[in-house]
């Protein structure tokens, strides 16, 4: 009778857990609303907008001053029926988000290298949280590759990736945010490159 009842405890127990296991392990969803790539005589431009939320987390550590770093990647690949797609070209955008209490403001800098405490990167600053995130989701015109990396008769395909790169955090942070689904803001999309003559 004991051994039923432990049992039906160890079941309700169980039963009680489960539900709550998906949203534990569940990242947050990135989506990538617009994915645009062209050809021009500047090079191959990539534009595109993404959209997610921070995690409170996230939102929490900037209120305390520590800076996030957010990273765009965009490959180009060429592709070869007898071996694997041959890469081309491959870029990156940095961009470190900080909120300074003093102040009251919000600010973005950008670099194509990881930026450091001594790197040099264009900023900018902003009123609100709102206003500095819509600039981390928009990127515009960004050139990933020279038209001559192409071959004319040749068919490409980018590769785009984002993430919220969380080994530039403070190593309490870096430690803190192993194996937890808050930190894990990722995304990654691809999408063939028009031929030259737009076919």
């Amino acid at each position: 009778m004991q051994a039923r009842f432990i049992a039906c405890l160890l079941a309700l127990a169980c039963a009680w857990l489960v539900p709550c296991a998906p949203a534990a392990a569940q990242s947050n969803q990135v989506d990538v609303t617009q994915l645009r790539t062209e050809r021009t005589d500047e090079g191959v431009l990539l534009s595109a907008t993404l959209r997610f939320d921070l995690p409170a987390v996230v939102e929490d550590a900037l209120a305390k001053g520590i800076p996030m770093f957010f990273v765009a990647e965009a490959n180009v690949f060429q592709d070869r029926w007898y071996w694997y797609d041959k890469k081309i070209a491959g870029v990156q955008r940095h961009m470190r988000l900080s909120y300074q209490p003093l102040t009251r403001r919000w600010r973005l800098q950008v670099s194509a290298a990881a930026l450091g405490p001594s790197g040099v990167a264009l900023g900018q600053s902003f009123e609100t949280r709102e206003e500095a995130l819509a600039a981390v989701q928009r990127i515009s015109n960004w050139k990933i590759a020279e038209v001559s990396d192409l071959e004319p008769d040749a068919r490409h395909w980018v590769e785009f990736r984002f993430r919220l790169d969380v080994s530039q955090l403070p190593r309490p942070f870096q430690i803190g945010a192993v194996g937890q689904a808050e930190w894990n803001i990722s995304a990654s999309r691809a999408q063939r490159l028009a031929p030259a003559d737009g076919r």
